[in-house]
């Protein structure tokens, strides 16, 4: 009677799952609107009428006209009006033109920023940003209203993320839940900016450094002493780095130095050519030089004029920049250190700004446009390489610095307290599953609480605390994420930057390879946890009766679904991260955990509900059919080292079976780690002498026979009363010709491995990873070994062009990928198998098609990446 409602249910849920991941003209339209990955103008970063390209009159209200870009960093004057009499109300900068701070996608989040004459900001507007999480996840308006809280304050404020702490005269700002990273960088951005600008006009004292000391000794050093000790220092760019054709030549190479320091300036000038330099300085002032070894580009930039700016290079110390004019430019006639290299542009500039200290860190920064090969835009980048006075140079040594805490760094300490008892909660949750065991002897089909008690606790922490206090609800969006940079670019920040989410994934990672994905899916995932609990606490109200399972033929049809959800995500990943970000809203975690229902729209809200509403009555339903998340952890949970135990007899026996609420049972009695959610049932039943039927079995005999009641052995079975009885006599006829339940696949050793030992066998472990050809496989399928071989001189020729620079990144994982597809059929026409258990024992068995999927396309990323990382390494790889 109930099945035409199931059925409802399930229609309705499908749709959902189709209207969500193709959202409706409208909504797409919305979620397209606003500033994320915005079109910017391709001069936006070399225009000096910044205004005319920009909207500078929504960031400073009242102003009409505003000048071109002045000053270094550049900024921008607002007037109230044009012409005479015209008064100056302010000031308008560009955050890209001061600082590329990243924020959690990796790229800076462009803002124009409006600040008057006393240091007040009046207006900020963001132009881009790529942060997907504002995108679909949580609305731009959050963004705004975050970045309404500047407005009135003033940037000698300390404004930070957090509360206020009035004795520390700090200023709270409140941030965006679940984007704290966009927030803290963005609050960066800000200060960061606002400072430049009102140091350059005035509005803020200028930085005291105090002035080195020098340690002279009168040695007259060579070039490589120089290098050695770090007086002179290296800075190149090759081509690629600008987007540009590979090439062994360098784009640009540079040497550059302090001249302020005696023994250095008559090192590389001489001494009358370092005795006319100390002529034309003043008190206070200071000099670098600069050569150009390589490179047919100058560094004095092409648009220089008299009277102009040097706009290729400037020096940086601290938050100061400082640029040259003509004025601030003498000519480099020779560099005199013996063994100098040959030089095609030199110069020595001026820096006379009062500011500046080479007793402390500055850095030397190379400016030019990035062309993205992909899509051809060009982008503002800079290339800097530090430079400090070595310390046996300077009387008393270096002066101490105190280098601003990173903001990953910040974040791990204002959540300190919190993130020690994440910690806490996933080393516990380990320790106690790694018992197991213990816990499920202690425990009979009658009364689990031995187990259930930390399982329900784990349950309830991973919702309340996990999920909806620290917000740490891992996702597919962060599989997608590592598996980019893993191969593209790791920047640990980027991870780092969420503690509780990076320490998840620690623990998600150590326990998928030690347990499989259940102990992660089953007990410590937020959505799954809210989804089980639903479903027990319906039954105990009184709804057990309306529960029910999917019929097991539909079950294991269904359960592929969320592999092909996770596949389709990464496929669609690696064309467009933002369209795999919006296509994973098929994950209802954002709307549950980080955003709310109450703050999305109706669909999203729809979605949760359908999906909990379900879980009343079947269990799980979205971790079993649709999570892409799960999925990508089941396939790596091919190989985890531990499973759940099984005797023969439950290859005839369906108790556990019966069961299983995840139907990971088949009907061998084999378990299927890739959808086992460990909830421990069938453990438990492993040692109950009443509820496991064979141990019953057994049970009733000896106290009919008034037999001795011994323990249960670590087989499954009672321990023999006599040392020399076998515990097979305990083993029902029907079980014994049945298949071994206690491998998910019936167990094989391929003939070339047995017997192998030290070196032959690490040899045929190296050679059965890296040749999939068999000769089993040629007498089956020798069409498909002979087109292998050619696909393989294929592949290989493509990594070689990729190493010449003629093939992009994105072409050689389109060639890996067709390739891995390739081997999985070879595979399984002649080595079909895989290991099972510990990676360095021969415990082979039987490969499956998703075995050989996962095996194939674990090993086949592992081996792309460190080609990637060892093709990036020797900068032989444009990206």
């Amino acid at each position: 009677m109930l099945l035409p409602k199931f059925r409802l249910l399930s229609i309705l849920w499908v749709a959902l799952i189709f209207a969500l991941t193709t959202l409706p003209p409208g909504v797409q339209a919305a979620a397209g609107k606003g500033a994320y990955e915005a079109e910017l103008p391709a001069d936006l970063a070399t225009a000096k009428d910044m205004c005319a390209l920009l909207p500078c009159q929504d960031v400073f209200p009242g102003a009409t006209h505003f000048s071109e870009r002045k000053g270094q960093p550049p900024y921008v004057e607002a007037y109230d009006k044009a012409g005479d009499g015209r008064q100056l109300l302010g000031y308008v900068m560009l955050s890209t033109d001061i600082t590329d701070t990243p924020a959690y996608s990796g790229k800076p989040v462009v803002t124009l920023i409006g600040m008057d004459k006393t240091g007040h900001f009046v207006g900020v507007k963001v132009l881009k940003h790529s942060e997907p999480i504002l995108l679909l996840g949580i609305p731009e308006s959050a963004l705004l209203k975050f970045n309404d809280q500047y407005l009135g304050k003033s940037v000698s404020d300390k404004l930070e993320i957090g509360q206020s702490r009035p004795d520390d005269e700090v200023i709270g700002l409140d941030a965006i839940s679940g984007a704290t990273v966009t927030v803290i960088a963005q609050n960066q951005v800000m200060m960061a900016s606002g400072s430049a600008v009102a140091r350059q006009v005035g509005i803020l004292a200028p930085t005291v450094r105090e002035p080195a000391r020098y340690k002279v000794t009168g040695a007259s050093l060579t070039w490589d002493e120089l290098v050695g000790r770090g007086a002179v220092q290296h800075l190149r760019v090759m081509p690629e780095q600008l987007g540009q054709d590979r090439s062994a030549d360098p784009f640009i190479e540079l040497w550059f130095g302090d001249l302020s320091h005696p023994d250095i300036g008559k090192s590389v000038l001489g001494a009358t050519g370092w005795d006319n330099l100390r002529q034309q300085i003043k008190e206070g002032e200071h000099a670098v030089f600069v050569i150009r070894t390589a490179g047919h580009e100058s560094f004095k930039g092409s648009g220089f004029v008299r009277g102009g700016l040097y706009d290729r290079v400037q020096v940086k110390q601290g938050a100061d920049s400082f640029t040259f004019r003509d004025l601030d430019y003498l000519n480099l006639y020779g560099v005199q250190a013996a063994g100098a290299p040959r030089y095609n542009e030199s110069a020595i500039f001026i820096i006379r700004s009062q500011a500046f200290s080479d007793a402390y860190p500055w850095k030397l920064s190379l400016l030019g446009n990035r062309i993205d090969r992909a899509t051809g835009a060009k982008s503002f980048t800079s290339f800097d390489t530090a430079y400090w006075l070595p310390a046996s140079m300077l009387e008393g040594g270096r002066p101490k610095v105190v280098e601003p805490d990173a903001p990953w760094v910040r974040i791990w300490k204002s959540r300190a307290v919190a993130i020690g008892l994440f910690i806490v909660l996933l080393v516990a949750v380990g320790v106690v599953y790694a018992y197991r065991e213990r816990l499920t002897r202690l425990s009979t089909h009658k009364n689990k609480w031995p187990v259930n008690a930390f399982k329900y606790t784990a349950w309830g922490l991973s919702i309340v605390f996990v999920g909806f206090g620290v917000m740490a609800q891992p996702s597919i969006t962060q599989v997608l994420t590592w598996f980019h940079a893993l191969l593209f670019q790791w920047t640990w920040s980027l991870f780092l930057s969420d503690p509780f989410i990076f320490l998840f994934w620690i623990f998600i990672i150590v326990t998928v390879f030690l347990f499989g994905r259940g102990l992660f899916c089953g007990w410590m995932c937020p959505f799954g946890s809210l989804q089980e609990s639903i479903y027990k606490i319906a039954r105990f109200v009184g709804l057990g009766r309306f529960q029910t399972k999917l019929p097991q033929k539909w079950h294991d049809r269904l359960k592929w679904l969320k592999y092909a959800i996770f596949f389709f995500l990464l496929t669609v990943s690696m064309f467009s991260m933002g369209l795999a970000e919006k296509l994973s809203e098929v994950e209802p975690f954002k709307t549950t955990f980080l955003v709310g229902v109450m703050n999305r729209a109706w669909p999203y809200g729809l979605f949760v509900a359908a999906i909990l509403g379900v879980s009343i009555f079947i269990e799980r339903p979205y971790c079993k059919y649709i999570c892409p998340l799960g999925a990508s952890l089941a396939m790596p949970s091919t190989f985890r080292w531990f499973g759940l135990k099984r005797k023969q007899d439950c290859n005839s026996c369906k108790a556990c079976a019966v069961g299983c609420g995840a139907q990971a049972i088949d009907a061998d009695g084999r378990i299927d780690h890739r959808e086992c959610l460990h909830c421990l049932d069938c453990m438990i039943l492993y040692t109950d002498t009443k509820g496991c039927p064979p141990l019953a079995k057994e049970r009733k005999r000896r106290e009919k026979d008034g037999l001795e009641m011994t323990p249960i052995g670590k087989n499954g079975y009672f321990i023999p009363i006599h040392p020399a009885t076998s515990y097979t006599e305990q083993i029902s006829a029907k079980a014994v010709g049945g298949p071994d339940p206690r491998m998910p696949t019936p167990p094989m050793l391929p003939a070339h491995k047995n017997g192998a030992r030290g070196l032959q066998w690490l040899w045929l472990e190296v050679r059965d990873h890296l040749w999939p050809w068999s000769s089993e496989g040629w007498h089956s399928q020798r069409a498909l070994q002979i087109a292998g071989l050619s696909l393989a001189v294929a592949a290989t020729v493509a990594w070689v062009m990729t190493a010449m620079g003629t093939l992009s990144s994105g072409a050689i994982i389109g060639w890996w990928f067709g390739w891995s597809v390739y081997e999985v059929l070879i595979r399984l026409s002649g080595k079909r198998y895989v290991k099972d258990g510990p990676w360095w024992r021969d415990q082979y068995r039987v490969a499956g098609v998703v075995d050989m999927v996962s095996y194939v396309g674990f090993k086949n990323l592992m081996i792309g990446a460190a080609l990637f990382l060892a093709l990036k390494s020797m900068g032989w790889l444009v990206i």
